[in-house]
């Protein structure tokens, strides 16, 4: 079995390339060749890049329909990671990564005949709920029609979209798309400082807040998985050529209080949702921290999901609570830890 990764050197990539290389080392029948693919190549001596075959290719770029599609000849799946999370006030960059460089992706597993494409989506996706009412969990029915102050939320709901049209089209490919809650492991630290906090931000402050109080709004609701967990639910996706929607997380919910026990922090105290959104924007709009105000309405708005059919369908289940994996990666945090080998997880 050939498996393609796109997006291979990311905090899910990664973990999807170990899980992979596992996968062949467990001796089956078929084994799984893995390649990977990223604008940048990583340490082949490291962990876990060493076990396959790297191309480079910028998935947004004008001649990466045809580059792709070379990649892809042969290959029994692709699983498209490759994302832009930044520069935040650049949107046009992001759109070329993230929406023009899925139908790319497309467009090349379409050419080169490849059976099954598994595409990252995310809770992002979905339409956000009331947050003044009580948050009944939904399956994967829910609108994927994003959140509409978000970036990051109206690219996933137009790469859904984008999805629907392929699956209509072409009726032989298998269409499999993981909607995941935000995804955790220590290695990652160094990557996701730098991409919500900045570089501004040292990674050592979790050993400063311990006897600080977290100040978020009540309707920071949201969930979790450990990257490990993740990966293992994409490889379920392909050994079953399972199609279709997925929620994947872990539970228990994370809240404030949840939030501020795994930080080490005294606690949390409610704090109005129009002074953290104006927070911020100011901080934003003064380049001191890359996160603009569209993750605060994410953050605040998206729904709890269901995760019966990942249970039912692929036989998923979480090793790690959502808890334990917001713990490690604060570990991370305090230890400074990030991927040796990775561009993009060195920080």
């Amino acid at each position: 079995m050939r498996i393609v990764v796109v997006g291979a050197t990311g905090n899910v990539g990664t973990a999807v390339v170990r899980r992979l290389a596992a996968a062949r080392a467990d001796g089956g029948d078929t084994p799984v060749e893995v390649v990977g693919v990223a604008r940048r190549l990583p340490d082949l001596r490291a962990d876990p890049y060493g076990s396959a075959v790297w191309h480079t290719v910028d998935v947004g770029a004008h001649d990466a329909v045809d580059r792709l599609t070379a990649v892809f000849q042969g290959s029994d799946a692709v699983v498209h990671l490759a994302w832009a999370l930044q520069p935040t006030h650049d949107i046009p960059a992001q759109y070329r990564t993230n929406v023009t460089g899925t139908a790319n992706v497309l467009e090349a597993v379409a050419r080169a005949g490849v059976p099954q494409v598994v595409v990252a989506s995310s809770v992002g996706t979905y339409r956000g709920v009331d947050v003044d009412g009580k948050r009944t969990p939904v399956d994967e029915s829910w609108p994927a029609t994003g959140i509409p102050t978000a970036t990051y939320s109206i690219h996933k709901a137009a790469n859904e979209a984008a999805m629907d049209r392929f699956a209509a089209q072409h009726p032989d490919v298998v269409v499999t798309r993981l909607r995941p809650g935000l995804v955790f492991q220590r290695d990652a630290a160094a990557e996701i400082r730098g991409l919500f906090l900045g570089h501004l931000v040292p990674m050592s402050i979790v050993r400063w807040i311990r006897w600080a109080v977290l100040p978020l709004p009540l309707p920071f609701v949201f969930q979790a998985v450990h990257a490990d967990d993740v990966a293992d639910a994409y490889w379920r996706a392909i050994d079953r050529r399972a199609g279709g929607a997925f929620n994947i997380a872990a539970s228990p919910v994370l809240n404030p209080p949840r939030l501020a026990r795994a930080f080490g922090m005294l606690g949390a105290i409610r704090a109005p949702m129009w002074l953290v959104r104006g927070i911020v924007t100011l901080t934003w709009r003064l380049r001191l921290q890359p996160t603009d105000a569209g993750w605060v309405d994410i953050a605040a708005q998206v729904p709890v999901m269901r995760t019966d059919k990942a249970r039912s369908v692929l036989g998923w289940e979480a090793r790690h609570t959502s808890e334990d994996a917001l713990r490690e990666l604060v570990a991370g945090f305090a230890d400074g830890a990030r991927v040796p080998g990775s561009g993009p997880l060195r920080g």
